[in-house]
C-alpha cells in the first residue's frame, strides 16, 4: 500500500503544473506540447537553449527513422531579418481578420440551418435531444484563425502544387454516375434588376388628391368662370363673351350670352 501510494505521488509531482509555468503564455505550452509529442522530459529549469537542443537531436533521429522523401524541402529556404518577420505579421493579422469574418459567417448559417430543423411538429418535442448532441459540437468551432507564422516554417514544397478538383487526375476518384446525369431546358426565371421595369409614380403623402377639373378652370364651378368668364386670359371677341374649351369652364361653356357665343 505504501510503495503504491509513493508512486502516485511522485506521477503526481511530475504532472503537477506550478504557478510560475500557469502564468506562462502560448509558447510555453507549445514547447510542453512538444516536449509530450517526441517524449521528452518537461524542463525543470529555465535552460532554453538545452531544451532546443535536445528537440533538435530527437527530430533529427526520428527523420533518419523515415523512409526517403517522407518530408520534403521547405518553402522558406532563406533567413528572414525583423523587418520582414513584421511585415509577415501584419499581412497575416489582416488574412487572418478576414478568415474570422468568413468563418463567423458560416458558423451563423449552421445554427440557422440547425434552428430550423426543429421547426416541425415532430422535431418540437426533441428540441433538447438536439441540442445535447449540437451544442458540443458547436462550441468547439471558433471563428478565431489558429494560423500563425510559425506555419510559414513548416511548409513544405508540396502546399505549392494546388491541383484543382476538376483535373483529370482527381476526376478518376470523383466521378460518380449523378455527374452523367443532365438538367433538360428550363424555363427563365427572370429576376435581373436591369429588365425590371420601375413602379409608377405614387401620390406625394403631402398632397391631397384632387378630384375633376381640368388645368383650364383650377377647380371651378363649371359655370364659366374658372378660365375667366368675363374676358379671360385671352382677350378678343369671342373669347371674351362666354369662354371656349379649357379656357371658359370646359363641358359647359357658360359665360354672359349663352353657349358657344363666339
Amino acid at each position: 500500500f505504501l510503495s503504491s501510494e509513493l508512486q502516485a505521488a511522485q506521477i503526481v509531482r511530475n504532472r503537477r503544473v506550478t504557478e510560475s509555468q500557469r502564468k506562462e503564455g502560448p509558447t510555453c505550452r507549445e514547447l510542453l506540447s512538444i516536449c509530450a509529442t517526441l517524449d521528452i522530459p518537461e524542463p525543470r529549469e529555465a535552460d532554453t537553449a538545452a531544451l532546443f537542443s535536445q528537440i533538435q537531436d530527437r527530430v533529427s533521429k526520428i527523420l533518419q527513422d523515415l523512409p526517403g522523401g517522407s518530408v520534403g524541402k521547405p518553402v522558406l529556404k532563406k533567413p528572414l531579418d525583423s523587418k520582414q518577420w513584421e511585415k509577415l505579421r501584419s499581412i497575416n493579422a489582416a488574412l487572418s481578420s478576414e478568415y474570422e469574418c468568413r468563418r463567423r459567417m458560416l458558423i451563423k448559417r449552421l445554427d440557422v440551418t440547425v434552428q430550423s430543423f426543429g421547426w416541425s411538429d415532430r422535431a418540437k418535442v426533441r428540441v433538447d435531444s438536439m441540442a445535447r448532441v449540437y451544442q458540443p459540437r458547436r462550441h468547439s468551432l471558433k471563428p478565431q484563425s489558429t494560423v500563425d507564422t510559425s506555419r510559414l516554417l513548416a511548409a513544405r514544397e508540396d502546399v505549392c502544387n494546388v491541383v484543382k478538383t476538376s483535373s483529370g487526375s482527381s476526376r478518376e476518384k470523383t466521378a460518380c454516375a449523378v455527374n452523367k446525369v443532365l438538367m433538360g431546358a428550363v424555363p427563365d426565371r427572370g429576376g435581373r434588376p436591369s429588365e425590371i421595369a420601375a413602379p409608377p409614380p405614387e401620390m406625394p403623402p403631402w398632397q391631397k388628391r384632387q378630384d375633376g377639373g381640368d388645368w383650364g378652370y383650377r377647380g371651378g364651378d363649371r359655370r364659366g368662370g374658372g378660365g375667366g368668364g368675363g374676358g379671360g386670359r385671352w382677350r378678343g371677341r369671342g373669347w371674351s363673351q362666354g369662354g371656349h374649351g379649357n379656357y371658359g369652364g370646359h363641358g359647359r361653356h357658360g359665360g354672359k350670352r349663352g353657349r358657344y357665343q363666339f
